[in-house]
């Protein structure tokens, strides 16, 4: 049993989620300026407030029953697996977070738009840089700011590919595997592996300034869990 899903459908499921993401759910989760402030004021910097963040995530993602307990409470505009969404919901609403701690503008199309390619964890330097958008070691606030409306739409359709491609090639959703946390693992093509990479793309990208960390085919960073 299969579900269709097109590319545009898929941006409308993301544009969907990070909404829910930057405001929260009710009786689920507060808005993430309240969760960030929380976190900011019971550490000593924010890179310590980071990783403690990141580390209850993780934990909390393994917890049964909470991820597919947000089923009934995130809304969806395209047909995709209630567990699968509530995924994509926990894992974006890390990097919103993230990014909102390291001072950036979660308000703002540009951080909205780099919070989906961490997510799909699709490289954009080579975007930039063909747009004429130079950047060092160091990927400043002030250069997210200045990155133009046509360079986003190319970022999100990368973005919108390769959801495409994740979700099958044809935009198939398997339903059969969409099916609850088991044994710790999340499944429906986000597992518990896959969260702490994205949680590091994120802390390397809004935390340290690394654009590198959005290097296509990066699963291999997984140091910052566990490391405060």
């Amino acid at each position: 049993m299969g579900a269709k899903i097109s590319q545009e459908e898929i941006m409308q499921l993301l544009d969907k989620l990070y909404e829910q993401s930057i405001h929260g759910v009710a009786k689920v989760s507060p808005p993430i300026d309240t969760l960030s402030s929380d976190y900011l004021q019971k550490n000593r910097d924010v890179d310590t407030a980071a990783k403690q963040f990141i580390n209850y995530q993780i934990a909390k993602c393994t917890t049964s029953g909470f991820v597919t307990g947000l089923g009934g409470l995130i809304t969806l505009p395209v047909a995709i697996p209630a567990n699968v969404g509530s995924v994509m919901y926990v894992q974006m609403r890390m990097i919103a977070c993230l990014a909102y701690m390291g001072g950036y503008d979660t308000n703002s199309d540009q951080v909205q738009t780099l919070v989906y390619a961490c997510l799909a964890g699709i490289s954009v330097d080579q975007i930039l840089k063909h747009a004429g958008i130079q950047f060092g070691n160091k990927f400043a606030m002030a250069m997210v700011k200045k990155i133009p409306g046509e360079v986003l739409t190319k970022i999100n359709q990368k973005v919108g590919f390769r959801f495409l491609t994740k979700f099958g090639t044809k935009g198939i959703i398997n339903m059969g595997k969409a099916v609850p946390i088991v044994g710790g693992v999340i499944s429906g093509g986000f597992d518990f592996a896959e969260t702490k990479i994205i949680a590091n793309r994120a802390y390397k990208m809004f935390i340290k300034g690394d654009l590198t960390a959005l290097s296509d085919g990066d699963s291999t960073d997984t140091e910052i869990i566990q490391s405060v």
